[in-house]
Parts: C-alpha cells; structure tokens; sequence
C-alpha cells in the first residue's frame, strides 16, 4: 500500500491550524522539529496539565486528503494544516490502519502510528458544525475522522509530493483508538 504527502504544515505556537511548508523535518523521538507538539513528553496542554510525565505518542498528526475534501463538500473551509495536521496524504486510508503501522516517507522518514486524533470543541470553535462531520457514527459505530497520530523512529525531511509506503505489524492487529 502507498500514498503520497500532499502537504507538510507546523507552528511553533500552540495555535489551531498550522501554516504549509515547503519542508518540515521529523526528528527522531520527538516530532516536528520547530513544531509546538515535538517532544519526548506530552505538549497538548490539557494532556501537559493531567501529566507532564506521560510519553508524547501525538508527535506527528496525519489527516488524509480524501477527508478534507468531504467536509470542504458538505460546506466548510479547510485545507492541509487547517485542522492542526503535519502531514496531510492522499491514497492511504488512515483511519483504517493498526495500531503499529510504519510509514516510510521519503527518503529517510520513518514513523509509527499510535492512535487516532481525539477531536474536541475547538473543531466547533474553528467551524461552528464542523465537529458533526468530523465525530460521526457508521453502522451505528463512533468514527473519528480527525486523522490519525504518530511518532517518529527515523527523522528525515518530508515534502509535498514524498511517497509514503505502508508496512503493516504482524497480525493480530489493534485497531486505532484514541490517543
């Protein structure tokens, strides 16, 4: 399975969205380098202020292209880095992933899925009636279509256009649960 990185955004600043880069670069162990989120520990505040100590399994987020194109056709303002992301892909369903998956992107990068995004009230804040597109049900399961987390085994640059080829864990597989 492959796909493609359409876009890399980051933000020193704990602000929503992220502006686009032409590069971004994934450090080992940390995240983003220059990234508001990088680090060993957590850095989302409400996370920083139930504890500090806890490991940062939310170094890299990942939305996929195919996602923003649904809500933006159901009427809302997004784009790559809008809603926070690093990293937004095209061809991969994210969502569908294990817990576990490896993501080789570029030439040197090399994450490793943890979980999905947990969407909040700030997806409202941003777009009043933007977190029922993004929190929905299927079948009458919860579904989270807020992109998935990571966190980084090899650093590397990452640029639009990198592909991105996908090594899924060894069966039985755990599936994404929030992180």
């Amino acid at each position: 399975m492959t796909g493609t990185v359409t876009a890399v955004s980051r933000d020193s600043g704990h602000g929503f969205s992220k502006p686009n880069r032409e590069r971004i670069t994934l450090l080992a162990g940390l995240g983003v380098a220059g990234d508001a989120h990088a680090g060993r520990t957590v850095k989302h505040r409400v996370r920083v202020k139930q504890d500090p100590t806890r490991p940062n399994l939310r170094q890299v987020h990942l939305m996929p292209e195919e996602a923003l194109a649904e809500f933006r056709a159901a009427g809302f303002r997004v784009a790559p880095g809008t809603l926070g992301d690093n990293i937004t892909t095209r061809g991969i369903h994210l969502l569908g992933l294990p817990v576990g998956t490896v993501l080789r992107i570029g030439e040197d990068a090399v994450l490793e899925v943890t979980g999905l995004r947990t969407p909040c009230k700030q997806i409202d804040d941003f777009q009043d009636g933007l977190l029922k597109h993004v929190v929905g049900r299927d079948d009458g399961a919860l579904t989270h279509k807020a992109g998935i987390m990571s966190v980084v085994r090899a650093g590397g640059a990452v640029r639009p256009g990198d592909a991105i080829e996908v090594e899924l864990p060894q069966e039985p597989h755990r599936p994404l649960g929030r992180v």
